[in-house]
């Protein structure tokens, strides 16, 4: 791994949604299901933007680049519905929603190159200033350090040796941590994602749209789909089905995120019924469909925590 997931790669797959004036980040807070009240300037969010029924319409990797300015990068496909969908909430509240993506440079970087300019500084959603770039700290990849680099056009990129876009995209997958995108928009509610142990999820903090669904979830011990690491030989998408050879009929999970393996075959972060996870034979798109193997994340879930 430390040989294959090793460089800087651009990311022209994600967008930035821009949130600015004095009002950002209550309003941020009261849409999102982590905190952004207290966000601090050395710490970034990952949080979902929530149906009324608690399904996830977007994700976002959140920090403030100012005082009255706080920047979402997600993924571009989505970034012009979720931008619509946000301001029908902005009413009064003294703040501006624009599409930024064009203001920004987004690279990738793993490996050794994630480790500056703070070797050592390990934890992620962790925000510092490069210059006049901002370096949000990932989850690992198999224990391989990964940063997200946001720079205005013609910062310097990141030093460091070009990774491949496929090898990015499997490192996302490795990580264990999915993002929404079209084909899986409306499908989950943050646990069937995992995250509300991956710091996605805060609830401490007060109301947002889906709240209770996502609170009864947690606390009354309804959620019966878990997001795991999946692999298959044939091709995987987000969006796909996967049946459980119990019931050839009705699906028992999807893919939420799928990239190429470097070895050979796909690799997947599928949310499935737990019970379907436990054993018996598991495929992709219907019940004559490619094998797939599954594992745990690579994370404790906050159960196990």
């Amino acid at each position: 791994m430390s040989q294959v997931l090793n460089g800087v790669c651009p990311l022209p797959h994600l967008g930035v949604l821009r949130a600015e004036g004095e009002d950002a980040a209550r309003f941020l807070h009261g849409q999102l299901t982590q905190d952004f009240a207290l966000l601090g300037p050395a710490q970034a969010r990952l949080a979902a933007f929530c149906t009324a029924k608690g399904r996830m319409q977007a994700s976002f990797i959140g920090f403030k680049r100012g005082p009255a300015e706080i920047l979402l990068v997600m993924s571009r496909d989505i970034l012009p519905a979720t931008l619509k969908r946000l301001s029908m909430f902005v009413l009064r509240a003294k703040v501006k929603l624009s599409d930024a993506t064009a203001a920004f440079d987004l690279y990738g970087v793993a490996g050794r190159p994630a480790s500056e300019p703070s070797p050592g500084l390990g934890e992620p959603w962790v925000h510092e200033k490069v210059s006049d770039a901002d370096v949000i700290r990932l989850y690992p990849a198999d224990g391989q350090p990964r940063s997200l680099w946001v720079a205005p056009p013609g910062h310097p990129a990141p030093a460091g040796p070009a990774l491949a876009r496929e090898l990015w995209l499997w490192g996302e997958v490795r990580s264990g941590i999915a993002t929404i995108t079209g084909p899986i928009v409306d499908a989950f509610v943050p646990q069937m994602l995992n995250y509300e142990s991956v710091g996605g999820v805060n609830f401490k903090k007060g109301c947002y749209p889906g709240q209770e669904v996502v609170a009864r979830s947690q606390f009354r011990g309804t959620l019966k789909r878990r997001a795991y690491l999946a692999r298959s030989q044939e091709p995987l998408q987000s969006g796909q089905e996967i049946f459980h050879e119990s019931d050839a009929t009705q699906p028992c999970g999807l893919v939420a995120q799928a990239a190429i393996a470097p070895g050979g075959g796909y690799e997947a972060i599928v949310s499935i019924q737990i019970t379907a996870s436990e054993g018996g034979r598991l495929t992709g798109g219907g019940a004559e469909g490619p094998a797939l193997t599954v594992q745990p994340p690579p994370y404790p879930l906050l159960a196990d925590v």
